[in-house]
């Protein structure tokens, strides 16, 4: 019987568990390739052997997303499963229609093929679009549950940008652990803060060894996703986090519209800062969409360490990397903090950008005037470094979840901004988890 040849369009993660999960044991399917897109420098690696399983001897290659028509027809492939995440309904068709065009079928993996089932009760925590607080979110439902006496173990979506037989299953509990897996910036963004809290955090390639191993240590698994990509794990409880500053997104990016019908929990969050024209159209398309879910509103509320370095000054402000590239954000907790601060100029950092910050704005040519915390490399971090280090400005504001002067070198007076859920949002949270019985 000839075989089903498959190219999986992917970004290293998603792309990775739906082959463990769908693909590596089937025999009438030959996985030809990955391709690579949104995440730098993975072209021309591949998945090894040792995690491709014993129909990949030889492991399966990354290929550039950019050579797609050409990959379809040099290596005859049959079928296109898309395998990542937050991609508007117009970039999914652009690319459905490219890959037809080129001669192959086009397709998507659905929830029931691809989600494990744990032996714990899991809670996920999702988002229609990158950047909505899916972390403070998350957070919070870690607080919850740890001051009920419960062992919670959180499991985050992938980020395998290294030696991905190294990154089979990592486990983090302490900061050296950062150290130990080399972490990445944008690593080291989500797994730090669940480590200041005391919680322990697994995170990796093999989705299935890693539920496996975090079952045993945890009375609940919280499932911390990225992107707006649906969770991998069959869920008791789905929190899914909606961002009225882009009203109309949850029901026009893929897959955050998959997650908004599944969702039990849509919690708006940054009311504070949305108009209420916005807030209502998000309201009015979680009722048409999934009427059954019950609707927290919440603010995001910001503290800024030090308002001096901010008040009366020309500041930079560096955001979270994905948030403003392929999560399409113009602002973040930074810019809406120094504009509360006081702010006297926000500084363009783009006449100054170097390296591999200068590909990202040619990339993102969208992202104006925030500088983006590209740390997927120590190529990445150190064009971040020369580039905040050029900027003429008086200060720089990091509106990152973790203190960047740790990693890089800041030569100018700085200032850190925290952001969590409001209090009333806490509440409203804590009523609704303990109402279904997961404390």
């Amino acid at each position: 019987m000839q075989k089903n040849r498959i190219l999986i369009l992917g970004a290293a993660g998603r792309d990775f568990h739906n082959f463990n999960s769908v693909y590596r044991e089937d025999d009438s399917t030959e996985v030809v390739a990955f391709t690579a897109t949104q995440i730098p420098d993975i072209v021309g690696r591949k998945y090894p052997a040792s995690l491709a399983g014993d129909l990949y001897p030889d492991g399966v290659p990354i290929k550039d997303e950019k050579n797609l028509e050409q990959i379809i027809k040099e290596e005859n492939i049959d079928e296109c499963v898309l395998s990542y995440s937050d991609l508007s309904y117009d970039y999914v068709m652009h690319l459905a229609s490219k890959v037809m065009a080129a001669g192959a079928k086009f397709s998507m993996l659905g929830s029931d093929q691809t989600m494990l089932k744990s032996s714990k009760p899991v809670i996920s925590i999702l988002a229609v679009r990158t950047g909505c607080g899916k972390s403070q979110t998350t957070r919070r439902v870690v607080e919850i549950l740890k001051e009920a006496g419960k062992k919670v173990v959180s499991i985050r979506h992938p980020m395998p940008y290294g030696d991905l037989e190294k990154q089979r299953v990592q486990r983090y509990e302490k900061l050296e652990d950062l150290d130990k897996y080399d972490c990445t910036i944008e690593e080291m963004e989500e797994y730090e803060p669940h480590i200041n809290m005391g919680s322990i955090i697994y995170a990796g390639v093999d989705y299935e060894a890693i539920l496996r191993e975090a079952e045993k240590e945890a009375d609940v698994i919280v499932w911390d996703g990225g992107n707006n990509d649906m969770t991998f794990y069959k869920s008791d409880l789905t929190i899914v986090v909606a961002d009225p500053l882009r009203p109309g997104h949850e029901v026009s990016y893929y897959p955050g519209e998959v997650n908004l019908r599944m969702a039990d929990i849509v919690l708006l969050n940054k009311i504070d800062s949305a108009k209420k024209e916005d807030i209502q159209t998000v309201i009015d398309n979680v009722k048409k969409y999934n009427p059954d879910a019950e609707i927290i509103k919440a603010e995001s509320t910001l503290e800024v360490e030090d308002p001096e370095v901010i008040k009366d000054k020309n500041v930079l402000v560096i955001e979270d990397g994905p948030t403003l590239t392929h999560g399409e954000m113009k602002i973040g907790a930074g810019y809406v903090a120094a504009e509360r601060t006081g702010v006297a100029k926000f500084v363009d950092p783009r006449p100054y950008v170097v390296g591999k910050m200068e590909e990202t704005y040619q990339h993102y040519p969208e992202i104006g005037t925030i500088l983006p915390a590209m740390g997927y490399s120590d190529k990445q971090m150190e064009d971040l470094e020369e580039t905040i280090n050029k900027v003429d400005c008086d200060s720089v504001v990091i509106g990152t979840p973790i203190d960047l002067a740790r990693f890089i070198k800041i030569e100018k007076p700085y200032t850190r901004v925290k952001y969590s859920l409001s209090e009333e949002g806490k509440n409203e949270l804590e009523k609704i988890i303990k109402s279904k019985d997961l404390i």
